[in-house]
């Protein structure tokens, strides 16, 4: 889909004149000329309906905000604060979708000093999946206040400690779930596919090549996967040393459970992402490794609910 409309483009083509020029205004564009120039119209509508299922499914994440909280609000079933929150929520779904359609744009320009097979940008792709999951955070975090009630833990300086490690450690989850979208962007799980080693060394050589410096971290892949296997292994190794010092501290049993899945989840996701890494990044095994992502920044997020203090 290579034009974004908000209601007319939630009509699909219905004829064969529809689709063939449908067709003919996604011939215009770099990858159909450079990456997919022998694609047939059957080839096409795998790929349209590919996206067109994307962004309906984003309007209708967008209703299922927008008209609950216009009705709850209207009935006046909100709190002051819950209304700020609300606002925010809708914003930022409002934000995801002008996102989305910023990042495609990226993949449809024309690019004539570039050599690179056409992608969209991994800056915008990065920006569009870290609000997808502040937007994600934000309505879990809301959901765990709302509905989970609150222990009232013992104000210790051990459960202090505890508390702020949560923290640290949930912000470590989003920040290797969010160097994933430069992973994906970039393709860098195809540049070095073993492990634990990148080739033959530790550290490869091509690791700087880039000038100046700073560009490596975004643009070379080889840096890129470097640093996103270091986070990952830094997120599990934090996860771990977490579970190891909520066992010092007594704790309500909903509160172990979420401790000990997340240990579970966060080994399994590192299973998921070298099994992507050494099979050469299959589709199916890819998703699966992005869904587990978000899998362990929930219950990273739910043992942080846990853990909140309780307000005077």
């Amino acid at each position: 889909m290579v034009d974004w409309h908000l209601i007319k483009g939630m009509k699909p083509p219905t004829s064969q004149e529809e689709w063939e020029a449908e067709f003919q205004k996604y011939q215009q564009f770099p990858e159909f000329k450079i990456l997919n120039h022998d694609m047939t119209l059957a080839e096409f509508k795998f790929i349209w309906y590919m996206e067109y299922s994307h962004r309906m499914w984003g309007r209708l994440v967008g209703l299922a905000y927008i008209l609950p909280a216009a009705y709850f609000w209207r009935k006046g079933w909100l709190t002051h604060g819950l209304k700020g929150r609300v606002l925010a929520l809708c914003g930022l779904v409002c934000f995801q979708g002008l996102l989305g359609w910023y990042m495609v744009k990226s993949g449809l320009a024309e690019k004539p000093d570039s050599h690179d097979i056409p992608r969209v940008s991994q800056y915008r792709l990065a920006a569009h999946l870290g609000s997808a999951l502040v937007l994600y955070c934000a309505s879990l975090w809301t959901s765990f206040s709302l509905l989970l009630p609150q222990h009232k833990l013992p104000e210790t300086r051990q459960l202090l400690r505890l508390r702020r490690f949560a923290h640290g450690t949930a912000g470590l989850v989003f920040l290797t779930a969010l160097s994933g979208a430069f992973v994906a962007g970039l393709d860098a799980g195809l540049v070095y596919n073993s492990f634990p080693k990148m080739g033959e060394s530790w550290i490869p050589e091509d690791l700087f090549t880039f000038s100046p410096l700073l560009r490596n971290v975004f643009e070379n892949p080889t840096t890129v996967q470097f640093d996103h296997r270091i986070l990952g292994v830094t997120s599990v190794a934090a996860i771990t040393a977490l579970y190891f010092l909520s066992r010092r501290i007594p704790l309500p049993r909903r509160t172990k459970i979420a401790a000990v899945t997340l240990l579970a989840l966060a080994y399994t996701q590192v299973g998921l992402g070298i099994s992507t890494l050494l099979m050469y990044v299959p589709t199916p095994l890819a998703a699966t490794h992005q869904s587990g992502s978000l899998a362990v920044l929930s219950v990273a997020l739910w043992l942080m609910s846990e853990l909140r203090r309780v307000p005077k």
